[in-house]
């Protein structure tokens, strides 16, 4: 049933005084209420799926969040030359399958700083910047769909003399 048949309903009933000793059509009464009660049910089934949605997305992300450790230690790994052999294929495995999900990894050396997504733990000043930059990633930030599993860690760069 679609929403204009719900407010026609609405208006309807709105619309219908009846009277004291006024007689009123039981088939038009039943018509109203079996429309408001589907209208009613649709209502319903849209929220519950919408509820489903909600769930399903912070059960990813919070299997994703507790995952982010692993993912460190597998960067790390691989940043001093120690994923090798089958570790390696694992590793990839992991990276490709939580890829797949969803969970995307940001920060990079040079954009401008937002407090919305980074959190600075250095903070520096340069007259090489025009505005404040995440000079060093200290740790990639993660992300799940528009949702910030863990901001990036970040080295500041401030103009100088701001």
């Amino acid at each position: 049933m679609s929403d204009n048949t719900t407010e026609e309903v609405v208006s309807q009933e709105e619309n219908t005084v009846v009277e004291p000793g006024q007689e009123t059509d039981p088939v038009a009464t039943l018509t109203a209420d079996l429309q408001r009660l589907q209208a009613e049910y649709a209502n319903y089934r849209k929220r519950v799926e919408r509820d489903r949605a909600v769930a399903h997305e912070s059960a990813v992300g919070a299997v994703l969040t507790e995952l982010l450790a692993l993912l460190d230690d597998v960067d790390r790994a691989e940043q001093h030359g120690e994923l090798t052999g089958g570790f390696k294929a694992v590793a990839d495995q992991l990276n490709s399958i939580t890829s797949r999900i969803g969970l995307e990894k940001y920060g990079t050396e040079g954009e401008a700083f937002d407090p919305q997504i980074h959190e600075a733990l250095m903070h520096d000043e340069s007259a090489d910047v025009a505005v404040a930059t995440a000079s060093k990633i200290l740790q990639p930030g993660y992300k799940y769909k528009e949702r910030i599993l863990r901001p990036a860690r970040v080295a500041v760069t401030d103009p100088a003399g701001a």
